[in-house]
């Protein structure tokens, strides 16, 4: 009989490494280094699970290089991503599990990015409200952040909250694993934590907590801010509070081995007073938060904040829709196509409020007015025309026709 709870050298179960494959599994992704995909783990899984656990639970255990992939930024450039194999994966899984108990508590309430119970929309929100009482934000851009974290300081950070030897051991041979990169050569990693593998966005907020929040909370605790992974927005009542504020911080980054990305970084008056020009609007998780004029009973019009969908997420979905006048399918064919897309938007997006996507809406239609004028042969006003006769049967047809009719 098979005992699921047998401990060794290091209090590691068989159950823990199957409740970490069965979580990294729901997750997919690619392979890494060793080629092993999921068809062929999961062929022998039984025994590929064991070994892992063997080595895991007997202190033996050491991660293979990660595989280097590139994918592109919606800002230009390239995000280099650093892929663990599938076992290498599932270990950490282990082990973030792990660890995940005893450092969530502690994690600042201003903290949203890659936690339990919390998302990009309550990041937004609470910057959008903190923007009603706060006319000033500093919108920081820490630089290149996963690739220069210290691999000592990360160290201190975690052994700070949690002092298990083997969480300690296996978090630093992943620290150290190297990088085969692109072109098959390998690289030692002496800094940094690679994006793609399990633990380290809790990495991340690990070294942050310490770094940035738990630093803000102690010195400067009546600014309020938001912070989702390395995105960060902290609030100031004034001009001057900005200046003084952003040199603090950057001395205190510089201090912990991290650099500002000073073409990014900003102090953006959002509603304040100044001589000096300002940028009056700033971006966050895909919203851009800015100031709008409003009606308000009995007093005209007010600035107040509001958040819509920053241009640069809508460039990033219309480039999605971009060739679908040269798809030679039928309509509910293409339907079919877009519609997972269009949710997609629905649903972040639109959580708020759903008028400020209008225009990208009504660019779709315009891009589905050419695709009926391409594929029926139609003149501009005779496609119009057939999509409107087809609305007025499948209202439901486009996700969007609900918003925006064509």
């Amino acid at each position: 009989m098979i005992d699921y709870y047998e401990t060794r050298s290091q209090p590691i179960t068989r159950k823990m490494v199957w409740q970490a494959y069965q979580k990294v599994k729901s997750n997919k992704g690619g392979f890494g280094v060793d080629k092993m995909d999921w068809i062929a783990l999961d062929r022998n899984v039984k025994s590929h699970l064991y070994k892992l656990w063997n080595r895991l639970s007997s202190g033996s255990y050491f991660p293979m290089p990660v595989r280097e992939v590139s994918i592109k930024k919606k800002s230009g450039g390239v995000r280099k991503l650093g892929v663990p194999t599938l076992l290498d994966r599932i270990a950490q899984q282990v082990a973030k599990t792990h660890l995940e108990r005893i450092v969530e508590p502690q994690f600042h309430d201003s903290s949203y990015g890659y936690r339990p119970r919390r998302n990009c929309h309550q990041a937004v929100a609470r910057a959008t409200d903190n923007s009603f009482t706060h006319s000033w934000a500093i919108d920081l851009d820490i630089k290149s952040f996963f690739d220069t974290i210290n691999h000592e300081l990360m160290m201190k950070a975690v052994g700070h909250y949690y002092k298990d030897k083997w969480v300690l051991l296996y978090i630093g041979c992943w620290l150290k694993a190297g990088v085969v990169q692109q072109d098959g050569s390998y690289v030692d990693k002496m800094t940094g934590t690679p994006q793609g593998g399990v633990i380290s966005p809790l990495l991340a907020n690990i070294f942050l907590h310490v770094t940035f929040d738990k630093w803000m909370e102690k010195h400067y605790g009546r600014k309020p801010f938001e912070r989702y992974a390395d995105d960060i927005v902290v609030h100031c009542r004034t001009e001057r509070e900005s200046i003084y504020l952003l040199k603090q911080i950057k001395e205190r980054f510089a201090q912990c081995g991290l650099d500002i990305h000073e073409g990014k970084t900003k102090i953006v008056n959002v509603r304040g007073s100044s001589e000096k020009k300002y940028k009056k609007s700033y971006d966050f998780l895909g919203f851009r938060i800015e100031p709008h004029y409003t009606k308000v009973k009995g007093n005209g019009k007010r600035i107040l904040p509001r958040s819509v969908m920053s241009s640069g997420s809508v460039s990033s979905v219309l480039d999605k829709f971009k060739s679908i006048h040269k798809r030679r399918v039928s309509v509910e064919e293409l339907a079919r196509e877009l519609n997972p897309v269009i949710r997609g938007v629905i649903n972040y997006y639109c959580k708020f409020w759903s008028y400020h996507t209008h225009t990208l809406w009504k660019q779709l239609n315009k891009r589905l007015q050419k695709w009926v004028k391409w594929e029926k042969r139609l003149y501009k006003k005779a496609s119009i025309r057939w999509l409107q006769h087809k609305y007025a049967y499948r209202p439901d047809l486009f996700a969007h026709w609900k918003l925006v009719r064509p």
